[in-house]
């Protein structure tokens, strides 16, 4: 079912730089009085992309009388952290209720933590929140080069040698099957990151035998095997062939057409966009975290909101044309 949700304008109170490609973001909403937020969660917040109005999520790393977010500036993404790092204060936004698809369960043993680059925005207050209440915990921190940790200082004062910083740019990647293997039964492993890197920690829990309800992540949403381009996506019942610009998602394309898919999370983690593959053409690059490795290996469904093609996907979205729009 999708998540009702309320919106409410905001004014940009401040930009701060916390790394070379991560801008801080304090909004204030009007009305509202900012108390506290759910960790893990995050911020839908409405964007402007090639002057159409859009959508895109940011994860709340703060929150004292505003909400502060991060956006990570990506040159080849679809346009939203442009927007957003084109912003200085007094701009004005509106943004959704805070919520959380990444939540943190307490009355475990024991909590180990795994971020890499913009994936620490969700695990940054659970750290804080767990060494606050002299929890057990541990951190992996990987990034390529120190300047890109963001939130080390303060993640190095409430942790100390709890946090671990893993810099594959000074040949110390992170070993994720390792780091698990350290996990004692009956904890909890939270994981944000790059979609192989997620791949590779469900894998080796699996073979571990572990309860999969113990592992909980995360991804981007935006990270997958190619690298964005232009591609196709056929409606066969329709006679229909759309394409998918670079900077656009598969979901956008297709409503922009006129043929809605019903979303919600639009991260790839509720299925909720999922559709029916009748064909391709060339490879499909699955972004999403909701289908299982072997769902994506058997290329019977893809979640439009994340994942994308190389040349053209065949689809059969069970969806029928607004005659409104085409």
């Amino acid at each position: 079912m999708r998540t009702v949700e309320t919106w409410t304008p905001t004014v940009v109170r401040a930009v701060t730089q916390a790394t070379p490609t991560i801008r801080l973001f304090d909004l204030v909403p009007e009305g509202l009085s900012v108390r506290g937020y759910p960790l893990g969660g995050h911020l839908n917040v409405g964007v402007m992309i090639a002057g159409r109005p859009d959508t895109r999520s940011y994860s709340i790393v703060g929150a004292d009388g505003c909400y502060r977010i991060a956006v990570k500036r990506v040159p080849d993404s679809r346009g939203g952290s442009q927007y957003m790092w084109s912003l200085g204060e007094g701009a004005r936004l509106t943004v959704s209720n805070a919520r959380s698809s990444f939540p943190l369960d307490v009355g475990y043993r024991g909590y180990h933590l795994i971020a890499a680059g913009i994936g620490i925005t969700p695990i940054y207050g659970m750290a804080l929140a767990l060494a606050a209440r002299g929890e057990n915990l541990r951190l992996a921190y990987a990034a390529r080069t120190a300047d890109e940790l963001a939130f080390a200082d303060e993640l190095k004062a409430a942790l100390g040698a709890r946090m671990t910083a893993h810099l594959s740019g000074e040949g110390r990647r992170l070993d994720v099957e390792a780091f698990l293997a350290a996990v004692p039964p009956g904890e909890l492993v939270m994981i944000c990151g790059p979609l192989p890197m997620i791949d590779a920690a469900r894998r080796a829990w699996k073979a571990m035998g572990r309860p999969a309800t113990d592992l909980r992540f995360e991804t981007f949403g935006s990270s997958g095997a190619h690298a964005p381009e232009p591609f196709k996506v056929k409606l066969p019942q329709f006679d229909t062939e759309i394409v998918v610009q670079e900077n656009q998602s598969m979901l956008d394309a297709l409503n922009a057409a006129g043929y809605e898919v019903i979303s919600d999370c639009r991260r790839g983690e509720c299925g909720v966009c999922a559709v029916n593959i009748l064909g391709v053409d060339g490879e499909v690059d699955h972004r999403d975290v909701f289908f299982s490795e072997h769902q994506r290996a058997e290329n019977r469904k893809m979640c439009v909101c994340v994942s994308r093609a190389v040349g053209t996907v065949s689809i059969d979205a069970m969806i029928r044309p607004d005659p409104a729009r085409i």
